[in-house]
């Protein structure tokens, strides 16, 4: 389903999350997405307001994808899943952590994680 992102009249988003939540000049939030048992940090990706209503009603991720200009359920075409075990806004209500539990690589490399190939060298104190 192609549909142009942002806060759509036609998404079935709960009302009062929809007016907590703080969009981006795309009508996007981030998304975090995290292994729920590990803590380990997988992905980031985009939702409006329709994604997350579906991430919240399906207990599987729904994305935007800005590449695409469409929604993507993760693993649709890839068979690696993520199952929704819970959903939270930060304090601000402009990022959503979502805890899943992946089923094979979260990256579109191939990788488990998309954060553990390049990791910078810190030079400063510790």
């Amino acid at each position: 389903m192609t549909s142009t992102p942002g806060p759509t009249p036609a998404s079935s988003l709960d009302p009062a999350v929809a007016a907590r939540l703080k969009r981006g000049p795309d009508g996007l939030v981030p998304a975090i997405a995290q292994q729920y048992d590990t803590g380990e940090v997988l992905m980031l990706g985009w939702m409006d307001d329709e994604a997350l209503h579906r991430t919240l009603t399906t207990g599987r991720c729904t994305y935007w994808s800005r590449s695409r200009q469409e929604y993507w359920v993760k693993g649709d075409t890839s068979g690696h899943t993520q199952t929704v075990k819970s959903v939270a806004l930060d304090c601000d209500a402009d990022t959503v952590l979502v805890k899943v539990d992946q089923t094979g690589a979260a990256c579109h490399t191939g990788d488990r994680t998309c954060f553990d190939e390049d990791v910078l060298p810190l030079t400063g104190p510790r």
